[in-house]
């Protein structure tokens, strides 16, 4: 299974970029553009005043789009891979994995030029940064647990796709991606704060912009919770993997 794997993410990397001509670098582009674009409006047009702000803005749009893509590809993955589920004996759970996996192959391969930004910037690097593994797996779990949801219900509902860009559209304004979440109104701050994604993004930035320990206590719930719906997400899969072939 796990040679299975490895050749399904190569897979999916080579298809997605068959003859383009800048390959796995677009992946990057589209953070950068928007880096570009949030920096400026929210640096000269309506300055924040963050300190630190493209470094801020850089990690967290980078952790955003890992989530995002992994979820709008999950989506579908099923009914886009028809031919494999139409395979006997294909193991079908494999296939959110795959979408979850290449995608943070474009993660990991944009995490060197974000600590790069961060040295040219004037922002050491201190030895938190070795807790980068524990932040991406607990993101991959968080991640996988939605995407077998979605990959499920869309077989069945094919307007889960456009409702899944109209969720993460929202999702994205409520998480402090661009903006600190600290100016968050006190009596919205405890249902803001139920945001698991939310939580990840405060880590990923306390470790590699402020060079300190991340919130324990806050990233063991959000594993709790990651693993809890992993757990749902696949009973729910795997039930409704029964009928694949039957709506495809």
């Amino acid at each position: 299974l796990r040679d299975l794997l490895w050749e399904l993410v190569l897979r999916d990397l080579k298809l997605r970029y068959k003859g383009s001509v800048l390959g796995i670098a677009w992946s990057l582009l589209n953070p950068l553009a928007q880096l570009l674009v949030f920096g400026f409006v929210f640096s000269t047009i309506l300055p924040l005043n963050i300190p630190n702000y493209t470094a801020f803005l850089f990690s967290g749009l980078l952790v955003w789009s890992w989530f995002q893509s992994s979820l709008f590809a999950a989506t579908t993955v099923i009914v886009d891979g028809r031919s494999l589920i139409k395979r006997p004996g294909f193991p079908v759970a494999l296939l959110p994995v795959v979408t979850v996996m290449a995608n943070l192959v474009h993660f990991v391969l944009a995490l060197p030029v974000l600590l790069l930004f961060l040295l040219l910037t004037g922002l050491p690097l201190h030895s938190t940064v070795l807790l980068l593994p524990l932040l991406i797996a607990i993101q991959f779990l968080f991640t996988l647990s939605l995407a077998y949801f979605l990959a499920a219900v869309h077989v069945t509902f094919r307007d889960t796709q456009h409702l899944v860009g109209v969720f993460l559209l929202l999702f994205f304004y409520l998480t402090p991606i661009f903006y600190d979440g600290s100016v968050v109104p006190a009596r919205f701050q405890f249902l803001y704060r139920l945001n698991p994604v939310l939580h990840l993004l405060e880590a990923y930035r306390v470790i590699l912009i402020d060079g300190r320990l991340p919130d324990l206590a806050a990233l063991g719930v959000v594993t709790a919770v990651s693993l809890g719906l992993l757990l749902a997400g696949f009973r729910v899969f795997r039930r409704a993997s029964y009928t694949f072939v039957e709506e495809l």
